[in-house]
């Protein structure tokens, strides 16, 4: 192999982000979306953090912090798992012939043949390079296929920020502005009444759902899917799983559509933990039939492409990670932590009368805030309320990062919902850590604890403030 040329020696990583690091906040500042560092300082998030390993990851002062967001799911093997580390380096030292456009390289063959096992009725593979891009994919092909131009989708769904994914946004928050979108249309999760008007126009080429909703954690109810799928057969209409967040061992099994019996999908779109927190990958899964129609003819072989699809990189990183969760049992690990954790928190609703409820499957769990009984608390809650709901559940978020290290998120614009979503490998120790934290932040949110209530007037303040 020939030796890499003397110039690449000008550039030195370790050098630059050691000159140049400390500068990190003000150069997203200058360079990129402003509001992000803006966002951190506010909610005391602007950390610096310098390592990372599995679920943890290390600040400046060598303090280890518990990660329960996995890179809202990216990170469903933790970081750096050594398998998928190893696979990279193998395929960079292969210097393989990548992206030619014009072969067959064996890795794209192989990674889908061992994503396709785990959904046996499904029987081809689109690789993209993003969560939003396999939902593109589905939407296009689910077009194509039926000829009809219509999508439905749920409320609250989210299913991505390109504009046909964001078509199929049911937020509006994340809408708005960018109109026109296109013309698809909402029903409620779980609502085959609805579901069944619009079939009936006779123009829908599919559904697009989310097993588990990731904003607000919330289930489709049970017999949904099966029933909805039913609906859509009869017709002649698709059913899209999305399971670019719940896919891949999540729930406790390898997709969340599979705690359904008889549910089977003809797209079904991941992501996200596909790349072993690495290299971007997409993959929309789907049936013969649907991708025979789309690529009907030798002239229609591109009509659905993407650049740097396929790359031998993200392929191997795909590999590695279906060995690992294959080879370290990782779905049955994620159920086994995933009930340990909900049920101890859900034993804690009856001891706080801020917290509601507790739900979710496997390691996808939302934790609910709602309104007090005491008066005292009650007139706390309604100043947070006034200014702007979601304050309380980002109270809670802040002192588990400031004061026990643990990385959380509110599940979603103006909910009183946490959303833990940790990478599958947590141990018991991690649970203990969490529910310790958790009850310690709880304790004083009920007590009336001035520290944390008053970081509470300071987000009103800001709430208030960007009206």
């Amino acid at each position: 192999m020939t030796a890499a040329p003397d110039a690449a020696k000008g550039f030195d990583l370790a050098a630059l982000l050691a000159e140049r690091g400390d500068e990190r906040y003000d150069l997203h500042a200058r360079h990129l979306n402003h509001q992000l560092p803006r966002m951190l300082h506010t909610i005391g998030f602007d950390k610096v953090y310098v390592r990372a390993e599995g679920a943890h990851f290390w600040d400046a002062e060598g303090n280890d912090h518990l990660d329960m967001l996995a890179g809202f799911g990216v990170m469903g093997l933790g970081r750096h798992h050594p398998v998928v580390r190893r696979a990279l380096h193998d395929v960079l030292d292969a210097q393989l012939a990548d992206l030619t456009r014009f072969d067959c390289p064996p890795l794209p063959g192989l990674l889908a043949e061992k994503l396709l096992a785990h959904s046996p009725h499904l029987e081809r593979v689109y690789f993209g390079n993003s969560g939003t891009e396999a939902v593109e994919t589905a939407l296009k092909f689910a077009r194509y296929a039926t000829g009809r131009p219509r999508i439905l989708y749920c409320d609250h769904a989210f299913h991505g920020l390109t504009t046909g994914s964001l078509s199929v946004n049911g937020e509006s928050g994340f809408r708005d502005g960018f109109a026109p979108l296109l013309p698809d249309t909402k029903i409620p999760l779980g609502d085959l009444a609805a579901l069944e008007r619009e079939l009936a126009r006779g123009d829908v080429a599919a559904l697009i759902v989310e097993p588990i909703q990731g904003k607000g954690v919330h289930a489709a109810p049970p017999g949904f899917l099966r029933a909805a799928q039913e609906a859509l057969h009869r017709h002649k209409a698709l059913l899209i799983a999305d399971e670019v967040q719940t896919g891949l061992g999540r729930t406790g099994d390898f997709y969340a559509y599979q705690h359904e019996p008889g549910v089977e999908p003809d797209l079904l779109c991941v992501a996200k933990a596909l790349s072993g927190g690495y290299v971007p990958v997409g993959a929309t899964l789907g049936k013969d039939w649907i991708f025979r129609r789309v690529y009907s003819s030798m002239d229609r072989v591109l009509v659905h492409s993407a650049s740097f699809g396929s790359n031998a990189q993200a392929m191997a990183a795909g590999l590695a990670v279906l060995s690992v969760i294959e080879d370290e049992r990782i779905v049955a690990h994620a159920r086994a932590m995933g009930d340990l954790l909900r049920g101890r928190l859900a034993a804690l609703v009856d001891e706080y009368e801020l917290l509601h409820e507790v739900r979710g499957r496997g390691l996808m769990i939302g934790i609910e805030f709602g309104r007090p009984s005491s008066l005292k608390l009650r007139s706390r809650w309604a100043m947070l309320q006034a200014a702007r709901k979601g304050l309380f559940a980002q109270m809670v978020v802040a002192p588990l990062l400031s004061r026990h290290r643990i990385l959380t998120q509110v599940s979603g614009d103006h909910l009183e919902v946490i959303k833990l979503i940790p990478p599958l490998i947590i141990d018991e120790a991690d649970v203990d850590r969490f529910v310790g934290a958790f009850r310690e932040v709880m304790d004083e949110a009920h007590a009336g604890g001035a520290l944390m209530w008053d970081f509470g007037r300071t987000l009103v303040k800001q709430a208030v403030g960007n009206r």
